[in-house]
């Protein structure tokens, strides 16, 4: 009996030591973690890079290429620059990401000044999953715009890649499509057309976009052209079918444009149609825009993963920057110059007057970084009301109501003194929605595009503003992404006050969501 007693006591001190040591190795990594912790939280500066927006590692970026879902997660390349600012040239540089908000740099996949043409430039890949090219079933194979070395003529040629996208070879010194005579011949976006059992691609010619076809990636046949009007050189064309809320089927054909000489964005104008697999026909000459702001240009769509319905939705995304004043950012200051906007979801419906036309909302992906939340369950403001809430990443929602007023809206990235600010509202006497940038830091030295407008009909004397705020941007969503604005900010790093305010009259601010957003960077 003694002896079982004996056995217990030594089984219990060696419980009570065994426990001691946990403790003791759990509070020393609890103390080290904390110490980590601080030393992050020492050594931390103040950034102008986006907390939840896509940006370069470094130097330079423009123009995104359009991703596609590939191997269980989006693959992404963009133009970038690693000279930037004392060199030229561009190059293909590839991330990828499972949830359109995370991202991993995967270097350049595409170099530049490698073959006998110039540095790549803006294209198109698409997985070759009959192996239509010779490559190798599944193989990627890119089209990609290349200066000649002839005189620098702007020609397609083809890239494939056998590693799953991580570096591509290119098929030859000779374009597969050499330039037929004219200046502008650039950014190939190709598609399968399911239909016909062909590659169908679309190119920016000036003012007009070519159609072409091929059956191998390699040949490659002009079928017909589309002629814009009054939008400047058009860039980076995209074509794509989505099915509409009232189950109708339509053709979407989209093109970076330049409308400012008629009053109209230089962002993404589209148009829907039909498409016979040969030519594009119009429901109406006049585009619509994606865009109202200053800084969504370059846009890329693309459908969601496996497993989703490729015509209820897709997705788009832009170079958040303008060739008007593309080099204007205090980044430079951090060794990095390039910006994308969030990856938006958009829908195809059919308006009142029987038009259809593309809304935008942020994707639900975003939601996983929404940390602490600010609600208002109303506000009623006449004059101004500041909220004691502050930010500079964050999503704010909130339906305004009004009977009789002048001006509506938000005031962001305030100051602590009020006098710089980004102002997002509805205009009632002007009949317009608008964002104004110009009380705060902003790229554009001119001061030309100040503020951002769009038409507004006020006789319903309601809104709904989402409004997503990072950094250096900040992007507007009015009434379920109806009209949407994009545009750089530069406001001062402190600047993080929010102010609700009215002119000629009162509104009623109700549901006010702050949602402050965590960083995607470690």
């Amino acid at each position: 009996m003694f002896i079982w007693l004996g056995v217990i006591i030594i089984c219990i001190s060696i419980l009570i030591s065994v426990g001691l040591m946990i403790y003791h190795s759990d509070k020393n990594k609890e103390m080290e973690k904390n110490k980590k912790k601080e030393t992050i939280i020492s050594n931390h500066k103040p950034t102008y890079r986006a907390n939840y927006h896509f940006t370069t590692p470094d130097k330079w970026k423009n123009d995104p290429q359009r991703p596609i879902f590939f191997e269980g997660k989006y693959h992404y390349y963009y133009l970038y620059n690693r000279d930037y600012p004392n060199g030229n040239g561009t190059e293909w540089r590839h991330a990828t990401s499972k949830d359109l908000v995370h991202w991993k740099d995967e270097g350049i996949a595409i170099p530049k000044y490698t073959n006998k043409n110039g540095d790549p430039w803006s294209g198109s890949f698409v997985v070759d999953e009959n192996n239509t090219a010779g490559f190798g079933k599944g193989a990627l194979v890119a089209i990609v715009t290349q200066p000649s070395a002839d005189g620098g003529k702007q020609e397609q040629n083809l890239w494939y890649s056998t590693d799953k996208g991580k570096t591509f070879t290119s098929f030859s010194d000779h374009p597969v499509m050499p330039n037929p005579g004219t200046k502008d011949f650039r950014d190939p976006k190709i598609i399968w057309d399911q239909q016909a059992g062909k590659w169908v691609m679309t190119l920016a010619e000036g003012m007009k976009i070519g159609f072409y076809e091929s059956n191998n990636l390699k040949d490659w046949n002009y079928t017909s052209s589309f002629l814009t009007e009054n939008i400047g050189i058009v860039e980076c064309p995209d074509l794509y079918i989505m099915r509409a809320n009232d189950g109708t089927f339509k053709w979407v054909l989209g093109a970076s444009a330049n409308g400012k000489s008629i009053g109209k964005p230089n962002t993404y104008a589209y148009w829907t149609g039909s498409f016979d697999g040969k030519a594009f026909s119009p429901d109406h000459n006049e585009p619509q825009w994606l865009d109202y702001g200053f800084d969504w240009y370059g846009a890329v769509t693309f459908e969601e993963g496996e497993g989703s319905d490729p015509y209820n939705h897709r997705y788009a995304l832009a170079w958040m920057n303008n060739w008007d004043y593309p080099h204007n950012t205090p980044t430079l200051k951090e060794d990095f110059n390039g910006l994308d906007s969030i990856v938006r979801q958009i829908k195809l419906v059919q308006a009142d007057n029987g038009t259809y036309t593309l809304t935008s909302q942020p994707i639900e992906a975003l939601n996983q970084l929404a940390g602490v939340t600010d609600s208002f369950n109303q506000i009623k403001v006449d004059g101004s009301k500041m909220l004691n809430v502050t930010g500079d990443a964050y999503q704010f929602d909130a339906d305004i109501s009004w009977s009789e007023l002048k001006n509506v809206g938000v005031r962001l990235r305030e100051s602590a003194d009020k006098k710089r600010h980004v102002d997002v509202g509805i205009f009632v006497d002007g009949l317009y929605s608008y964002v104004n940038r110009g009380l705060t830091g902003q790229p554009d030295q001119s001061n030309k595009y100040v503020e951002s407008r769009a038409p507004f009909d006020v006789n319903k004397k309601n809104v709904h503003l989402k409004i997503l705020v990072d950094k250096t941007s900040i992007e507007v969503f009015v009434d379920d992404g109806k009209v949407v604005y994009s545009n750089e900010i530069f406001p001062e790093l402190d600047d993080k006050g929010i102010t609700l305010f009215t002119e000629g009259g009162t509104a009623i601010f109700k549901d006010v969501k702050i949602k402050h957003f965590d960083s995607i960077h470690e």
